[in-house]
């Protein structure tokens, strides 16, 4: 016996933190009968519907590696009908990104149908470092970076970046380097709004010991198995 949002997970429908949410919003039903308790346990032998799909279990595990263009959403689909990470990649396998990436923020992204991975990579306590190069407006005074590699708050929670570099300075503009362990949404824009330095453009240059490497915009490749392995380590 495993518990359902586990199931869910492990059968690549979604991570778990996402089934949980389909769960208690009422959109899972195991044998026909709805169920919301986090705690039900299913055998293999029951059948599990989702937003009343039929679950198709021990589907093949597969991983991307996306340098998501600028203009495309980091969904499975979108009610605007605007343009998915999930539609650049070829497959016939139901995927989705391990957290996302900003409409118009361009670089790295995981995709993968198994939730268990996702959910131990978006857990905090796995401290999984990602790294941006962020253009803002303006330069930072040597207090306001200091005061940022000190770490700085941001809604009622301290952020410390991992890595903090000063990659160049313009006349009105600065790119710089930011590493982060923080999976809150924008994130980066907030770090650097809150000093009144608003991001202009900002990549993902890499995601714990993943890098773009030669990828173009809007291309892709499979992780290797290796690779795999060395993510699943990451704890």
């Amino acid at each position: 016996m495993e518990r359902l949002q586990k199931v869910i997970a492990s059968n690549g429908y979604t991570s778990r933190r996402k089934a949980e949410e389909l769960i208690k919003t009422g959109k899972v039903k195991v044998n026909g009968i709805l169920v919301q308790e986090l705690g039900t346990k299913v055998n293999e032998k029951d059948t599990i519907e989702i937003e009343g799909k039929l679950l198709e279990k021990n589907e093949q595990k597969v991983y991307y590696l996306l340098n998501k263009p600028r203009g495309v959403i980091s969904s499975v689909c979108d009610d605007k009908n605007r343009k998915t990470v999930v539609s650049l990649i070829n497959t016939n396998v139901r995927i989705y990104p391990i957290g996302r990436l900003d409409y118009d923020t361009t670089g790295l992204l995981l995709l993968t149908n198994d939730g268990e991975l996702a959910n131990q990579l978006m857990h905090p306590k796995n401290e999984v470092e990602k790294r941006y190069i962020a253009k803002i407006v303006g330069n930072l005074t040597p207090s306001e970076f200091y005061s940022l590699k000190q770490g700085i708050m941001i809604e009622k929670r301290k952020v410390i970046p991992t890595y903090l570099k000063v990659r160049k300075t313009e006349e009105n503009a600065q790119i710089i380097e930011i590493g982060l362990i923080e999976g809150r949404n924008h994130i980066v824009k907030k770090i650097f709004e809150s000093l009144n330095h608003p991001v202009d453009k900002l990549k993902r240059e890499s995601y714990a010991f993943l890098t773009l490497g030669n990828l173009k915009s809007g291309e892709y490749r499979e992780l290797s198995l290796k690779e795999v392995k060395k993510l699943y380590s990451l704890k």
